[in-house]
């Protein structure tokens, strides 16, 4: 009996061992690749991803508002899914949660470019934006201020992880005829690098004009009237592995935009 008493006490974690091996396998399985929206619509839950800033999505006590986080919100419920939405402040780890099944969607303003096209579905536009320099204003405090893209030559700019703005602000240097520095930076969004500009930390930051205009009254010592990118179409983003979810979201998109409900959501978080 005491033997018998020995070999239980292993078995028992080895037991415990192999059942806990075959749930992170299954769920390793799960998120190791894309789902399109049959499976989506079969698990009833949507997997976003934002990034967490006033404009886009934030929680303020019990309530959760934002842009991004409204439309999707609005998605999901006509859909009958549950939203369960991750914020994450680096671009490259959006992109590589989406490829990996981690996420079904990019919520969030992405430029609609050839290059983005070439590695994921971007869908219909969804609203104009442009990249704009965020800097200290003019004055004696400040004597490297920006008056115009030429300025930027040997200059570091500083941008979140992995941003698209990265691969403007290269042929941006390729079109001025000068080398301009990029410092990518992981753990901040657009509103942590207007502070850390706002406070003296870093010189120059790039963001969206749509987050740098929601941010400003916060910030009256920056100035971000210099473009780094024209204006253009920016969208949400889907995995290639994800037609059927692309085509969903675009026809829901195509009549949504044009209702009252849009136009609220819109009038509430952007100016102009």
């Amino acid at each position: 009996m005491k033997l018998k008493g020995k070999y239980i006490k292993y078995l028992i974690p080895a037991i415990v061992l192999i059942i806990l091996a075959i749930f992170f396998t299954r769920e390793e399985s799960e998120i190791g690749k894309p789902r399109d929206y049959a499976e989506i619509k079969k698990s009833k839950v949507l997997r976003v991803v934002t990034e967490y800033n006033s404009l886009s999505y934030y929680v303020d006590g019990d309530t959760i508002s934002g842009f991004q986080y409204e439309l999707i919100n609005a998605f999901a419920k006509d859909k009958g899914l549950r939203l369960e939405i991750t914020p994450e402040m680096s671009f490259d780890k959006r992109l590589e949660g989406l490829s990996n099944g981690k996420f079904d969607i990019i919520a969030y303003n992405i430029p609609v470019t050839t290059e983005l096209k070439d590695s994921i579905l971007l869908t219909t536009p969804i609203i104009l934006n442009k990249q704009v320099l965020v800097q200290r204003k003019a004055g004696k405090g400040n004597p490297a201020f920006i008056k115009s893209q030429l300025d930027l030559a040997h200059k570091i700019l500083h941008v979140e992880k992995g941003s698209p703005s990265i691969l403007r602000i290269k042929n941006l240097s390729n079109e001025i005829g000068e080398a301009i520095y990029i410092k990518e930076v992981e753990k901040y969004g657009s509103e942590q690098l207007m502070a850390l500009v706002a406070h003296g930390n870093i010189s120059y930051a790039v963001c969206d004009q749509s987050i740098a205009l929601a941010s400003i009254d916060s910030f009256p010592q920056l100035d971000i009237h210099t473009d780094i990118s024209f204006t253009q179409f920016y969208s949400w983003g889907v995995s290639k592995h994800s037609p059927v979810l692309l085509d969903t979201l675009n026809s829901w998109l195509k009549e949504f935009t044009k209702s009252e409900e849009y136009k609220r959501i819109y009038k509430k978080y952007y100016k102009g």
